[in-house]
């Protein structure tokens, strides 16, 4: 008996229930109200609304599902750091020895220690703390952010802010002083001409200054993962900006398609064009060209011995594929194939021929002639 609806049910009080339920849900009948007197949603499915049987609920409620268990008593706040109370003026009974402050002992003093305390001379008395006591849950004792003012972070920022300020100033300033130092090297080998003390003569062009951050303007930065945990690699641009991009060739719509996700573009976007004028064709021409056609090549001879027993994987073990698809290639030239189309003569075919033919050593016709193919 896992819930409170595990009660016995006639077949009829069962149909009622169900049918109460339908229309609920289609909202023919108002919903069904809880002890606090709040609506239970009809479509909670009934092992959220029943409550457990060890609570002894009588009816459907959402309340174990909520917080019940809260303290009462818990409270968020924290310590006043640094707050004082009281101060005196002179020493009291029973406070402590070393500052004069009553709210702690001198074992829990955490101020230096005096050559004479202030129980002996009665002068600069401590004031007292501010004394609080709290108490705090499981989490709340283990929050270590607990008490944290996020006021307190903005004085981080400015610090930090103003010495990238100061850091940005001081760099500007040695850019226009060695600009400086240029131009009075144009104008008179080293020496100050006269027209340098007016402002308008030591014009610096902002663009000039701000140059060397525009010089990699062709670095693309972005996240390489590595087994290290991944580190920030520079990746460059492949194409020169110079040349025009290839979905730019050819501006009719009908035109090769271009996957703007992968930058790829299968088709020859100007296929009547003379081959001569244009270096790009399409990406299909170089996936059936160069090493990309032996990749391929290599890929399928390893799926055809895998399917043959023979144990051979491309990505598992790439070495060992390329040198059994090296072997097979040093077979099939010096046997043959096969699996070729080429026929062979009738009389190799049936094993019978009148002609008689030697060979030498070297394996070369001696005497008589090979069958011609027809």
């Amino acid at each position: 008996m896992a819930t409170a609806s595990a009660a016995f049910k006639s077949r009829e009080d069962h149909r009622k229930q169900m049918e109460l339920e339908e229309a609920r849900k289609a909202g023919l009948a108002p919903a069904e109200v809880d002890e606090d007197g709040k609506e239970i949603n009809p479509h909670i499915p009934q092992y959220m609304s029943y409550a457990p049987w060890y609570l002894k609920a009588n009816q459907r409620s959402l309340k174990h599902q909520r917080k019940w268990k809260s303290d009462p008593n818990y409270t968020k706040s924290w310590y006043d750091r640094g707050a004082k109370t009281f101060q005196a003026d002179k020493y009291r009974k029973g406070a402590c020895e070393n500052c004069g402050a009553i709210t702690h002992t001198t074992k829990l003093c955490m101020e230096r220690p005096r050559k004479k305390g202030a129980r002996w001379t009665n002068m600069h008395i401590a004031p007292d703390e501010k004394i609080e006591s709290f108490e705090l849950d499981y989490d709340g004792k283990r929050d270590r952010w607990n008490g944290f003012d996020a006021a307190t972070y903005a004085h981080i920022i400015e610090r930090y802010e103003a010495r990238d300020e100061a850091r940005r100033k001081y760099l500007k300033e040695q850019q226009i002083k060695k600009l400086e130092e240029k131009n009075n090297k144009q104008n008179g080998e080293g020496e100050i001409s006269e027209d340098d003390d007016d402002d308008d003569a030591l014009k610096v062009d902002e663009a000039k200054v701000d140059e060397s951050k525009q010089m990699d303007f062709a670095r693309v930065e972005k996240r390489v993962r590595t087994t290290g945990g991944g580190s920030t690699g520079t990746v460059r641009n492949l194409r020169i900006r110079e040349d025009t991009a290839k979905y730019l060739l050819n501006l009719d719509v009908n035109s090769a398609y271009y996957d703007p996700k992968t930058r790829s573009m299968r088709e020859d976007p100007l296929p009547d064009a003379d081959p001569n004028d244009k270096f790009y064709g399409g990406d299909n021409k170089y996936r059936v060209s160069g090493q990309a056609l032996e990749f391929k090549q290599l890929n399928i001879h390893a799926w055809e011995a895998l399917e043959k027993g023979q144990d051979i994987h491309m990505q598992a073990a790439p070495s060992q594929a390329e040198l059994l698809y090296k072997n097979f290639k040093v077979i099939k030239e010096k046997y043959g194939n096969a699996a070729t189309e080429e026929q062979l003569p009738k009389e190799l075919l049936l094993g019978q021929s009148e002609n008689q033919v030697e060979y030498n050593r070297a394996g070369r016709v001696v005497r008589g002639d090979i069958p011609s193919k027809e």
